[in-house]
């Protein structure tokens, strides 16, 4: 299973990088969230600062910096605290297809220093618990044939992480992205409800926040978007490359530090995250907190970075939202 063989590797990885019980020595860590309280990136916060806990010498702070979802943070960080070896900033990636799309400005994924994970979620294939579609592929011959009988919905804009799930999928149909029929709506919240209410049919989501819903009965994941099927309590939903369609979509969540931060400063910072993913206790914070464990730090983020964003920069265009 995908999560068995990445949680394995992580362990081991950290367990040759450092001992669990070393703590780096950071003053005064802290993560910035670049948004209100509440969100993602409070999230992807609360987990540093609880998982890192046994493994910093001091315990790691939460600040909020709301605006342009991360745009004002990432341009604090590529201006005025450039060097900041104290602090780390929540990403996601939707933040990745700001970067991409020109959302954040002049500055792009080359001048900050990416630094580790929180955890992954990945995209899903949502419908009413007594929809017509049974399966995937009866959704895939409705986007074939004519894709705005079809309307779909999530909580982002168009352009959005959740916007482009739904291109990809009707990408793979045959059909082209600008005819979806799309609604957005302000949060997740409000498209679940839409969804249950009859307004959209299909909500492209993500499935970590899919739990509690599947445990009443008003909901079915047709497909989840990930390279191959997820452990439970997932385990019996197909994913989309199963069904015979390549579309893949991972969120992941994680931190970057400003592009001039010295080298002693991050690899404290790598250290800590390493030793936190040899421990059962970050991957309980990270099941709490309804991610899943896809663990990498330095290095190896950093060149899976890169990759990313030559990918979304391959669908950004293919779906006509940058030249």
């Amino acid at each position: 299973m995908l999560l068995t063989r990445l949680s394995a590797a992580a362990v081991v990885a950290a367990g040759l990088a450092l001992p669990a019980f070393a703590q780096s020595m950071i003053d005064k860590p802290e993560c910035i969230a670049p948004a209100n309280p509440g969100g993602g990136f409070d999230l992807t916060c609360r987990i540093a600062q609880t998982g890192l806990q046994p493994h910093m010498s001091e315990p790691v702070q939460v600040t909020f910096m709301p605006g342009g979802i991360g745009a004002v943070a990432f341009n604090l960080f590529n201006t005025t605290r450039t060097d900041d070896g104290s602090a780390i900033v929540a990403f996601s990636t939707g933040s990745l297809l700001n970067i991409v799309t020109g959302k954040y400005g002049e500055f792009t994924e080359k001048d900050v220093r990416w630094l580790a994970t929180a955890g992954a979620d990945f995209g899903a294939v949502v419908v009413r618990a007594d929809s017509k579609y049974e399966s995937l592929s009866q959704l895939m011959d409705d986007f074939a044939a004519d894709p705005g009988s079809v309307v779909l919905g999530a909580g982002g804009s168009v352009g959005s992480q959740d916007w482009m799930k739904g291109a990809l999928l009707l990408k793979a149909a045959g059909a082209s992205p600008m005819d979806m029929r799309y609604v957005a709506f302000d949060g997740g919240g409000d498209a679940i409800a839409a969804l249950l209410g009859g307004s959209i049919e299909i909500y492209t989501g993500d499935v970590g926040e899919m739990v509690p819903h599947l445990e009443s009965g008003q909901m079915r994941i047709l497909a989840v978007l990930s390279p191959e099927r997820l452990d439970e309590p997932f385990a019996e939903f197909p994913t989309a490359k199963e069904a015979g369609y390549d579309v893949e979509w991972t969120i992941l969540r994680g931190f970057y530090m400003g592009g001039d931060v010295s080298d002693e400063d991050y690899q404290n910072w790598v250290d800590a995250f390493q030793a936190a993913y040899a421990t059962e206790e970050f991957a309980a914070v990270q099941k709490e907190k309804g991610l899943l464990p896809l663990n990498m730090a330095g290095e190896e983020l950093q060149a899976s970075i890169e990759q990313r964003v030559q990918n979304l920069r391959d669908i950004a265009k293919e779906a006509g939202l940058i030249q």
